[in-house]
């Protein structure tokens, strides 16, 4: 017999579209497929955050190198235009995650993601890019006892690297957000900004093509070879001969095999509530409008939109064996029915909210949780990715690095502990899954068992793999 709650959930799925609610309308006519041969200074390939910010900041690095960008779809139709709109300072997933894998410069990558920040908000005034670019901080509730005990720790840590947090306690974050769910939280005041984050990439494509960008839209490529002084990259209909190429292909199938032992493609999923009445705002409260996550291993993420929609998204974490990434994993079913359940426990006062959308998106994920960088061919390809959810606002800084290293530069970003080493490697099949699967179940059963960690999780921090979301 179905419980309530699941029977609950399900009737405010009833009428979901299974669409990104941010691509869910009319798109910006795509730009033509490269047809036959091309050159360029420099060739990016992927038309996500991280390639758009590296083409616009390679020009306006050097207005008049020639910079052409493939896309094999349409710009922001993959994770820059699925996310959750979570545009953040940190580079590191957090602090927790920065100390633990690169205390000695923690301080140093927070100055640069405050700069970074600064940085996105400065360039979409200068460009005109209409994403609802909203500074809103970000609030971490504590929905379990152990959870509030770690979130207490982090405003002193965040003093000792130059990071404002301030700790809440329980009735202080009801009156910011009421959910009989919260214990307590950690306010991030300006750290975090919220973005439509389809409309920020499509207006970055914009800034790309008035600054003299050439784009090539639904033009995949399938190879990269050296070629002479430079690269060649074939496509279906055409080759492109370049100076030097910058990669952000985020998850899928890299170009560069070197590349494939350190990123698994994680699926996550959100749903999109119909706007929120007076009354059901009046319920809530929500009126500085952070953007919020609760401090699981296993967690939910969920903010408001310009008209009051509810965003909410995250726990289910789901690795395919193989690394699938076809367009028919974007529906799970199950794991929407899990969200729908979840938002009524956190919001009961909110009972009857339906859901106009669902979907899901491929999340690069690396051992450490935070971008990695490379360099192939003598120094003529740069890559960037592992960003793992904190994307939107870690790939300009990203760009800016894969610039450095194309450049040969010698830079601030260039001489990080971060940008030099490499995450540990995932180990190959069947054995990836298996980890994974493993590690999934010990999250979960850790978050059940008051944050402690099994024997699993313990091999893993002291391996340095360190999972925990």
């Amino acid at each position: 017999m179905t419980s309530p709650a699941v029977a609950a959930a399900a009737a405010a799925l009833v009428d979901v579209r299974h669409t990104p609610y941010w691509l869910d309308g009319p798109a910006a006519e795509a730009s033509p497929a490269l047809a036959g041969a091309a050159t360029a200074d420099l060739a990016v390939v992927g038309g996500g955050y991280t390639g758009l910010w590296t083409a616009l900041l390679a020009k306006e690095r050097e207005p008049d190198r020639d910079v052409l960008l493939l896309e094999g779809r349409t710009i922001g139709w993959a994770a820059s235009g699925r996310n959750g709109g979570f545009c953040a300072a940190s580079l590191t997933h957090g602090l927790r995650n920065g100390l633990d894998r690169f205390p000695d410069e923690l301080a140093t990558l927070e100055r640069l993601g405050r700069e970074n920040l600064d940085g996105i908000e400065k360039a979409v005034v200068v460009h005109g890019i209409d994403c609802s670019f909203e500074r809103t901080g970000e609030l971490t509730v504590a929905t379990a006892p152990w959870q509030a005990d770690d979130l207490r720790e982090l405003p002193a840590l965040g003093d000792r690297v130059g990071s404002r947090l301030q700790w809440l306690d329980a009735d202080e974050v009801r009156a910011k957000v009421d959910s009989p769910t919260y214990l307590g939280g950690v306010l991030d005041r300006d750290g975090v900004a919220m973005v439509h984050p389809a409309r920020l990439a499509r207006g970055l494509r914009a800034a790309c093509l008035r600054l003299g960008v050439r784009i090539h839209e639904n033009t995949p490529v399938t190879a990269l070879e050296r070629s002479g002084a430079g690269v060649a990259l074939r496509t279906a209909y055409g080759r492109v001969t370049a100076r030097r190429v910058a990669l952000g292909t985020n998850a899928f199938r890299p170009l560069l095999r070197r590349m494939s032992s350190y990123l698994v493609p994680v699926w996550d999923y959100a749903l999109m509530s119909e706007p929120l009445t007076a009354d059901q705002r009046a319920a809530v409260g929500w009126a500085d409008r952070h953007g919020m996550a609760d401090a699981g291993n296993l967690f939910h993420y969920y903010r408001v939109t310009d008209d009051w929609r509810v965003l909410w998204g995250g726990y289910d974490a789901i690795y395919h064996f193989g690394g699938r990434t076809d367009d028919r994993l974007e529906r799970n079913p199950a794991t929407f029915l899990r969200l729908a359940e979840h938002f009524q426990a956190t919001f009961p006062q909110l009972e009857g909210l339906r859901f106009t959308h669902a979907w899901g998106g491929i999340i690069d994920t690396c051992s450490r949780f935070s971008a990695f960088w490379g360099t192939a061919h003598g120094g003529a390809v740069a890559y960037a990715a592992g960003y793992t959810g904190l994307g939107v606002g870690a790939t300009r800084f990203g760009g800016q690095v894969l610039l450095d290293l194309l450049e040969g530069a010698d830079t601030e970003r260039t001489a990080l502990e971060m940008v030099r080493r490499k995450p540990l490697p995932f180990p190959p099949e069947p054995l990836r899954w298996a980890g994974v699967e493993l590690t999934r179940r010990g999250v979960a059963k850790a978050d059940a068992n008051g944050g402690r960690r099994g024997p699993w999780l313990r091999t893993l921090d002291a391996m340095g793999l360190g999972f925990d979301s």
